[in-house]
Parts: C-alpha cells; sequence; structure tokens
C-alpha cells in the first residue's frame, strides 16, 4: 500500500470543525479512509495563522487539528526562500500570497493540496488542487 501525503487548506480543516453539511461529511470521509490506510495530512503554520485570524483561538485550533490523530499528523516548515516565491508569484498570477505559499509549500515536500478554494485554480502550475471526493 502506498504513503498518500496531503497539505490541507484551511477551509477544509474548518469543514470538519464546523460540521459544514455535506462538504463537512465528505472531508470526515477522507479523513477516515486516511486513518484506515495509514496516509499523513500535513499542515503548516500558515494554517494555523489562517485560522486565528478568522477568529479561532489557540485552543479551538488545537481542537481543529485534533481531529487528525497525531500518528497521521505532520507539520511543515516555512523557509524565507518559499516566502520570497510566493510573493513573487501573487504579483504575477493576480492571487492571495497565502494560496501561492500553500502552493509553494505542497509542490516541495510533494503533496497532495486539498482545498475547495477556486482561486487555487490560477496556481495549477505550481500544484494541482483537488477536493476531498476526489479521493473516495
Amino acid at each position: 500500500m502506498t504513503e498518500n501525503q496531503f497539505y490541507w487548506d484551511a477551509n477544509i480543516w474548518l469543514d470538519i470543525y464546523e460540521k459544514r453539511g455535506h462538504n463537512g461529511e465528505l472531508t470526515k470521509q477522507l479523513l477516515r479512509k486516511i486513518i484506515m490506510e495509514d496516509d499523513l495530512i500535513f499542515y503548516s503554520d500558515l494554517v494555523v495563522a489562517e485560522l486565528f485570524k478568522v477568529g479561532y483561538s489557540q485552543m479551538q485550533i488545537s481542537e481543529i487539528l485534533s481531529v487528525a490523530k497525531p500518528g497521521h499528523l505532520k507539520k511543515v516548515p516555512i523557509s524565507k526562500k518559499q516566502v520570497a516565491e510566493a510573493m513573487k508569484i501573487a504579483r504575477m498570477w493576480s492571487t492571495a500570497r497565502a494560496d501561492a505559499l500553500h502552493a509553494i509549500l505542497a509542490r516541495d515536500n510533494q503533496l497532495q493540496m486539498i482545498t475547495r478554494d477556486a482561486d487555487f485554480q490560477r496556481l495549477k502550475h505550481i500544484t494541482r488542487p483537488k477536493l476531498p471526493e476526489d479521493f473516495l
């Protein structure tokens, strides 16, 4: 069995935490599959910062991330070089710097980007975004 490695955008975490109807259920199904197949979910300080920015406390963010069991959750570091590249790409492709940085993190760590944010379609040359249901 090959190990799949996923990078979840903040909106995917919130699909589960906020119990967002059908999207939340599909994401929960993917989470169960990831755990059953011993796959991994990755996040970064950028995901944490985005959750904080929309009003979640540090305790709530820990709770949000805890839906993935510790053995299935890993954090990727962010380098200054990646931040600089994200700024350049954001200007070139008229997209948010955070989205560009998420795409770069997924690419540089060979992770599958999971998001519902349509803006990532502008960044397909960096990483190919997928929906949770694409893996069910």
